[in-house]
């Protein structure tokens, strides 16, 4: 990569370093990150998992963002590249974020001086580094045969963060900077694809996922049962999530990856008092019980609610894309077992930042309950 992207990189890693700081210790505190193209507002058309048929090239795509036609041109030849491969539409989401961090979806040539060392391409592969000559490395269905050739030897690459499984391929000098483009990949994927990123991740059949599946987007249900009370509702305006109905003891796990922010018991009686989490709470009692916050790739925060025992994790803790949280109980405001989950936006932990759960995992192919909130 050049020394001018390098040096944007490492000033943009230490912007985010501080924002996340901001997470850790000041409690609500706002924070603005890379969102994607989330909106509160938007109205998403999830009705399909991804094209039966091969990219066609010869097509214009629609912008996304600030890629234009050329740039979405190279992330179609990603795509088509994965699929001709038979790589799980997994791959392609985690190539074209890869893409994205590398080169912004430019096939970038020799910069001359600006060089980092002999980087070149979509991916910015070097020559002497084995990868292949310069003509070679330029050529962006053959740069991306090589990225997809050398990821399906990581070792669980399917289900790891997007960072982790990026970095294995890669070896960049930054490697948690991969994870930010992971939302924005999700969206061009879906657009080259028509929704191959909310296919199930590991399938090369391009069907949606079933259960407890993880989707080409990194997203998963984070516990099995019907939604039985919705997101502000006229009865519930202050609802700032859904309630999963599932029986005490069922297993809760991570939306998808990222780092927990937050773990703790919030059980009070309506004067202030501790009620505390040995015990299960009721409509009277204020309060999440225990619960776990998880910041995710794009400022997205997802909170776990009601469990019935400490979680399973620890503030700080990287988790992965299904892993265990804890077990559904009724600590806390609560009048029975289930799962309380939210959805944050622009990494706000306050209501303000909530947007409806439901949706947003319709978009990440991941429905949860039955897909209608």
């Amino acid at each position: 990569m050049s020394r001018n992207l390098r040096r944007g990189r490492v000033a943009l890693a230490i912007a985010i370093a501080g924002a996340l700081a901001l997470i850790c210790c000041g409690g609500g505190a706002s924070l603005f990150m890379f969102t994607g193209l989330f909106s509160k507002n938007d109205d998403v058309s999830t009705n399909n998992c991804g094209l039966q048929t091969s990219v066609d090239l010869n097509k214009a795509f629609p912008r996304v963002g600030t890629f234009g036609d050329e740039q979405m041109r190279n992330a179609a030849i990603i795509v088509s590249i994965g699929q001709e491969m038979r790589v799980p539409p997994r791959g392609w989401v985690i190539a074209v974020a890869t893409a994205i961090q590398e080169s912004y979806l430019n096939n970038v040539g020799h910069l001359g001086e600006a060089n980092d060392h002999d980087s070149l391409g979509l991916f910015q592969q070097r020559p002497s580094q084995g990868w292949g000559t310069p003509a070679q490395i330029m050529d962006p269905r053959y740069s991306s045969r090589k990225f997809y050739e050398k990821l399906m030897t990581v070792p669980g690459w399917e289900g790891a963060p997007l960072t982790t499984a990026a970095q294995r391929v890669q070896r960049s000098a930054y490697p948690n900077a991969y994870a930010r483009h992971e939302n924005v990949a999700t969206t061009i994927v879906n657009t080259i694809t028509d929704g191959g990123a909310r296919a199930a991740g590991n399938s090369v059949d391009m069907r949606c996922v079933l259960g407890a599946e993880i989707s080409a987007s990194g997203w998963t249900s984070p516990v099995l049962g019907e939604i039985v009370s919705g997101f502000r509702t006229a009865s519930r305006p202050t609802h700032h999530g859904v309630d999963i109905g599932a029986p005490r003891g069922a297993e809760i796990h991570a939306a998808s990856a990222g780092r927990v922010i937050q773990m703790r018991c919030d059980a009070r009686t309506s004067d202030g008092r501790p009620w505390g989490c040995g015990r299960d709470g009721s409509p009277s009692i204020k309060g999440c019980g225990w619960y776990v916050d998880i910041l995710h790739a794009g400022g997205i925060i997802t909170r776990y609610c009601h469990m019935g025992a400490p979680p399973k994790v620890s503030i700080g803790q990287t988790v992965t894309a299904g892993q265990l949280l804890g077990q559904v109980g009724s600590t806390g405001n609560s009048s029975g077992p289930h799962l309380h989950f939210e959805v944050h936006r622009d990494g706000d932990r306050s209501s303000a930042g909530a947007i409806e759960p439901g949706r947003f995992m319709r978009e990440m192919g991941a429905p949860l309950g039955d897909g209608k909130p």
